[in-house]
């Protein structure tokens, strides 16, 4: 399963890269956007619940799929699913989570401190999606269920392309 993500991220680069002439290269900014891990639901009325064993695997599977990319900066709303779902991509990067609101995500600052840069973002159901869209300005992708922990939205930028890839790493 990792050589197929690693392949086609290969691919989405080369494609972007072939597309540029050697003497105009321009800074490539790339976005990997997941959803958090599986939360603990056991309490209703916990509105920051912490992840669950199967929620912290797949926050290692994260790092394990993400082995072989090097984040300059890892994102994290205020809420223990995604930081505990960040956590393990930040620390094999030895970065340190930087907390984000989704609200002001695609903002002006945001959008300078990103640029030509590797960034993680680990949002939520209704977010993930849409900063993918707005990071493309284009309403390509729908919010997701809530059941659904396992897509990756690759946005990738340049200054006169954009393009993305959806993968479902379960």
């Amino acid at each position: 399963m990792k050589s197929l993500v690693l392949s086609l991220l290969l691919l989405v680069s080369v494609n972007i890269f072939a597309q540029e002439t050697q003497n105009n290269i321009p800074e490539t900014t790339t976005y990997y956007l997941i959803r958090h891990a599986e939360k603990d639901k056991s309490d209703k009325a916990d509105k920051n619940p912490h992840l669950t064993e199967a929620g912290k695997k797949r926050a290692e599977k994260w790092a394990s799929v993400f082995e072989e990319i090097k984040f300059d900066i890892v994102y994290s709303t205020n809420y223990n699913r995604t930081i505990e779902t960040a956590q393990p991509t930040a620390k094999a990067n030895d970065l340190e989570i930087t907390l984000y609101d989704p609200r002001n995500l695609n903002s002006e600052d945001f959008t300078k401190e990103a640029y030509g840069k590797t960034v993680l973002i680990v949002g939520h159901s209704n977010t993930t999606p849409m900063l993918a869209n707005a990071l493309l300005n284009d309403k390509k992708y729908n919010q997701i269920d809530e059941s659904n922990n396992a897509n990756l939205y690759i946005v990738t930028i340049t200054s006169n392309s954009k393009s993305s890839t959806l993968l479902k790493i379960e």
